[in-house]
């Protein structure tokens, strides 16, 4: 409630997503009703869940990081909250184009170059508010060990970087983003060198038009 159309769209054939049309607003009541229990998917394959969630969608926030400026415009319910000075994606490493999806928050975490295709460029066992974008690796989080690129330059390896400090600060702009951000809040970059974002890396399907998703309708 209010009534959304919502459309699924297969990604090959393990893969099913649903979105509608323009993003979601807020206060809309959603329930996801799964009746899966002995539907039979494939020979021999059966359903086990038969559940039903119901959740509501919270306020709008969408940012937009301009790898050109090297800024970041955050908005809430439409109006203008802060301008973050950002690093992205180094000339050689650009960060991906395109709407992502906030699908993780982590305080803290690891982040070994080695496990995203890269060799042994760098390996920081304490990278502060660390918020997934993408599966493939795409985060935007807390950098502590850089100081004068925020506003100024590119050169992470596709991340985009806010200032912080070693254990993560609260006052910092990546602690004051992270307090701030929701799994399901839309970071769209612009203006950078790479691609855009496949739509079925991370939760990336806003980035298909409506008449393609809904090609991608029918039950295969």
């Amino acid at each position: 409630k209010p009534a959304v159309e919502v459309a699924p769209h297969w990604f090959g054939k393990t893969r099913l997503d649903f979105r509608p049309r323009d993003y979601w607003k807020p206060g809309t009541k959603v329930t996801v009703d799964l009746g899966l229990r002995d539907v039979q998917s494939a020979p021999g394959v059966y359903g086990v869940q038969h559940k039903k969630i119901a959740f509501t969608i919270g306020r709008s926030q969408t940012s937009v990081v301009d790898a050109d400026e090297d800024t970041m415009e955050v908005r809430r319910d439409g109006e203008l909250v802060d301008t973050i000075p950002i690093t992205a994606g180094a000339a050689k490493t650009p960060t991906y184009n395109g709407k992502m999806v906030v699908s993780e928050m982590l305080e803290m975490t690891r982040m070994d170059s080695r496990t995203v295709g890269f060799g042994g460029e760098y390996n920081v066992p304490d990278v502060p508010h660390a918020i997934r974008l993408t599966t493939s690796g795409t985060f935007l989080h807390g950098n502590y060990w850089t100081s004068d690129a925020f506003g100024d330059r590119n050169i992470s390896h596709g991340c985009i970087g806010l200032a912080d400090e070693r254990g993560g600060s609260s006052d910092s702009p990546a602690g004051w983003f992270f307090d701030r951000t929701l799994v399901g809040d839309v970071i769209e970059v612009v203006n950078s060198k790479d691609k855009v974002v496949a739509p079925d890396n991370g939760l990336s399907g806003w980035n298909m038009n409506w008449k393609d998703w809904k090609a991608g309708t029918a039950a295969r």
